[in-house]
């Protein structure tokens, strides 16, 4: 399998992860970050990582210096990201943020709860398209696992294709995509966006109007956290 190179420097590189890949080798099976090792012939250092549901923008480190500098970046909440989903269920609320603590249950997924102590921080729009589907704009303001999904469930619309989060819709893929970042490198403004190039759904012309309405998501009028 070849992995989509979207950018690279002598420091970093941003690639576009393929739905339904994991991110580190499982059961036999080559990752990302194998399958790059074995493309690129060197060794990577990973700044995040995306669950094997979710494809879109990777960013790793050619060193662990560079990694570790964009890291400190996403802890500190001075990178932008953003995601982009679908939904065939109605949401709670049509824009807004999510806030909350997440704790795992006992199947092995995770859910949201009403404490606030270390919380996962989601901002979403929310944009009404064709057969009863619904596109989701969502900037993660925290790096917790499986919160974008766990947001979306909450507002009662998980993502589609998300079996784990309550979706029983059988389609080709899960709709979850890691969609644009932006954030600064050595003082340089660094800005990726990378379109979905997987999912019959995705392909959807009146979802390809809707994004080219909201794009550079960095230019909507968030709302201060």
């Amino acid at each position: 399998m070849h992995i989509p190179i979207l950018h690279q420097t002598q420091y970093w590189l941003a690639v576009n992860k393929p739905a339904g890949l994991n991110f580190h080798s499982e059961d036999g099976e080559a990752g990302l970050v194998a399958l790059l090792r074995q493309q690129l012939g060197f060794e990577l250092y990973a700044v995040h990582r995306l669950d094997k549901l979710t494809s879109g923008i990777v960013l790793f480190g050619k060193s662990p210096e560079a990694a570790n500098q964009l890291a400190e970046q996403l802890r500190n909440r001075q990178m932008a990201k953003f995601y982009i989903a679908l939904s065939d269920q109605k949401p709670s609320k049509k824009q807004g943020a999510i806030v909350g603590d997440m704790a795992k249950s006992r199947n092995g997924t995770w859910r949201l709860t009403r404490s606030k102590e270390n919380p996962a921080v989601t901002q979403f729009f929310s944009y009404g398209l064709e057969n009863g589907l619904r596109l989701f704009l969502l900037q993660l303001h925290s790096g917790k696992t499986h919160q974008l999904r766990v947001a979306m469930k909450s507002l009662g619309s998980p993502v589609l294709g998300d079996a784990a989060y309550g979706t029983k819709a059988e389609v080709d893929r899960g709709y979850l995509h890691a969609w644009a970042v932006r954030f600064v490198f050595d003082g340089e403004t660094i800005e990726l966006i990378c379109p979905p190039s997987e999912g019959e759904a995705f392909a959807s012309p009146v979802l390809q109007l809707q994004l080219a309405a909201i794009c550079p998501p960095w230019a909507l009028p968030w709302p201060k956290l």
